[in-house]
């Protein structure tokens, strides 16, 4: 009995088809008959069971294929969002080097990071200029956001630069507005250290860190980071500083070398 009923449920559209031919048939030679009347309804209520459940099946189809088409134009536009995000992401970050190259008193050159890291025992970036656009080794690379590294070894047309994320790589700095210098190393997570500060000097967490000057590379007042936590050094006269570098190393593209003054 189960059998002949699944075989009823998986053939029921030609059963329905075979049932409506036969009793269009009849009901059409015997439209007269009081009797056929009561027939007539009973065939309507077995054709309405035996094509529910098409009609069901057929509406979860079509909702199946409108949730389809749904999610596809969902997808398309979330991509199309990406899109214009990423567009008005990359404009802005050309307006800020802009305005940075227009406002900057030094002579900058820019340039684009075309590598990174080539070299195992140095953290590294390669930039696509060169002597043939007036570089020389020991010039300092920055963006709008702060100090990158320095030049180290220049060909025609490219360039390789010392990273500030290099573990030998020193700067002295200075830290506004107490004025208080020292030396800035790399160490983690774009976070550094600065070393040898006095520790009688008020420093606060968001102070500014900039180039002291002291060095022919770097010229004064160059942005570098900002104060994130400070700390008395065990048995000494000095104190630590963390300090955040405002540049995002994965992300960087563009950067800019500093010539000359203007």
């Amino acid at each position: 009995m189960r059998n002949l009923l699944l075989f009823i449920i998986k053939n029921k559209d030609h059963f329905v088809f075979f049932f409506a031919i036969v009793l269009s048939s009849v009901l059409l030679f015997n439209n007269k008959n009081e009797e056929m009347n009561i027939v007539r309804g009973f065939a309507t209520d077995i054709v309405s069971f035996l094509s529910s459940p098409m009609v069901r099946v057929k509406s979860l189809a079509i909702v199946s294929e409108e949730n389809q088409y749904l999610r596809e134009k969902n997808l398309q536009l979330n991509l199309e969002l990406e899109s214009i995000l990423y567009a008005a992401d990359e404009n802005k970050k050309l307006r800020e080097l802009l305005e940075f190259k227009r406002d900057t008193k030094f002579e900058i050159l820019p340039a684009r990071i075309v590598n990174k890291g080539i070299q195992t025992n140095l953290n590294s970036l390669t930039i696509d200029v060169g002597s043939n656009n007036g570089l020389l080794p020991n010039q300092a690379v920055l963006t709008p956001e702060g100090i990158i590294g320095k030049t180290i070894q220049v060909g025609q047309s490219s360039s390789l630069v010392q990273s500030i994320s290099d573990n030998n790589f020193r700067l002295s700095v200075r830290i506004m507005p107490s004025g208080a210098v020292g030396i800035l190393r790399w160490h983690s997570s774009n976070m550094c250290k600065i070393f040898e500060v006095q520790k009688n000097v008020e420093i606060n967490i968001g102070d500014r860190v900039i180039t002291s000057g002291f060095s022919k590379i770097y010229p004064p007042k160059l942005p570098v980071g900002i104060v994130s936590g400070v700390y008395d050094e065990r048995g000494s006269y000095q104190k630590v500083i963390n300090v955040n570098i405002q540049n995002d190393f994965e992300s960087i593209q563009n950067v800019f070398i500093v010539l000359d003054e203007k």
